[in-house]
């Protein structure tokens, strides 16, 4: 009982300090305290993040409407499972030739498929897909350094995944999931090749 009352003494003490400050000063120390959510929120749950470039025109930065670059919407959790991305996808990554280089593209492969490459600048006709790796392209597929010149990239590089284009406001909720190309080989293609090669 003794020790409720002097915590609850100490408290009302440190509320009629705190009224006693400047109103500046308790709406900066207010401000400031809400930092540590919003770094927590923006490297671990979402993002906005500017996208530049070409590789991922018309997606991204179709230059119609606007001049400006894309701003996109970044989901940070969730990502390192192998079935929490799927073909389709839009995500951000760390090239695997500059660390210190975000890339953004479409999952065109998951791990176990064979895809069929783009020759050059990739050596072989056809890719499979490694454990917790991906097949990543750009949807403008002539401006694009993607997996066709570096290969399958490892889950573990990828940092966020584009839910979402937020400016300009001329664009927000522009639908980002259509795009990219099906560039899996099917048991079909597989087996005439093999046929081929018998022949």
């Amino acid at each position: 009982m003794y020790i409720e009352w002097c915590e609850r003494d100490n408290i009302q003490v440190r509320m009629a300090y705190f009224s006693k400050l400047p109103h500046g000063i308790r709406t900066t120390l207010i401000t400031l305290t809400w930092f540590p959510v919003l770094y927590t929120l923006s490297n671990h749950v979402y993002q906005p993040c500017q996208i530049t470039g070409m590789s991922m025109t018309p997606t991204f930065n179709p230059g119609t409407e606007t001049m400006s670059n894309d701003v996109a919407l970044v989901q940070k959790f969730n990502l390192k499972k192998p079935s929490s991305l799927d073909r389709g996808d839009v995500i951000m990554f760390r090239s695997p030739q500059d660390p210190e280089k975000l890339l953004t593209k479409r999952v065109v492969g998951l791990q176990g498929d064979v895809i069929a490459t783009k020759t050059p600048p990739y050596p072989r006709p056809q890719a499979t897909i490694p454990r917790n790796h991906l097949w990543v392209e750009g949807d403008n597929t002539f401006h694009s350094v993607d997996s066709n010149n570096f290969g399958p990239i490892s889950q573990a590089l990828v940092i966020g995944k584009v839910v979402g284009i937020i400016w300009p406001i001329s664009r927000f909720g522009t639908d980002i999931s259509e795009g990219g190309r099906d560039a899996r080989k099917t048991n079909e293609n597989l087996q005439v090749k093999l046929l081929d090669d018998i022949k």
